[in-house]
């Protein structure tokens, strides 16, 4: 099969998810989304305001507030008062919410695991090195390290 990098990469990408998502869902989590990770990315080092949340996923208030008013029916995220703006809600991860988050970190390391074990540590090293300078040949390491991955427009 012949495919370019760029579409290699994706394609792999997606198969990987496809698994951990498998994965998750088997261990309690069948209705998380791979999309969910955009949003929990912001939780993940404290509460935050929706106004916040907003502006860090690049969306309009209106749509974050639908969009943890959908986590929040599925138990990931609850909304409470912020503490220093009676006019403001936080947001913050539920217990679940933090379950599911472990169960994806535990699951890409088995997966990591398994890849090296079937390919070959090498080669896998070889491989993240590789896709690593791709993402900072881009421009797009600092959205990695400031927790701000948003998918391709």
């Amino acid at each position: 099969m012949e495919l370019d990098l760029s579409l290699a990469s994706l394609f792999a990408g997606w198969a990987l998810a496809d698994e951990l998502q498998r994965r998750i869902a088997a261990e309690g989590f069948a209705d998380s989304r791979f999309a969910d990770g955009v949003v929990f990315q912001h939780l993940v080092g404290g509460p935050v305001t929706i106004g916040t949340l907003a502006e860090q996923l690049g969306v309009t208030q209106q749509a974050a507030s639908k969009t943890v008013a959908d986590l929040e029916k599925r138990g990931y995220v609850r909304r409470r008062p912020d503490p220093e703006d009676a006019r403001a809600r936080q947001v913050a991860l539920t217990d679940r919410g933090d379950a599911v988050i472990a169960a994806a970190r535990n699951h890409r390391a088995a997966l990591d695991l398994e890849m090296r074990a079937e390919l070959g540590d090498a080669q896998v090293e070889r491989t993240r090195q590789l896709l690593l300078d791709v993402i900072d040949r881009l421009g797009a390491s600092p959205a990695l390290r400031a927790r701000a991955v948003r998918p391709p427009r």
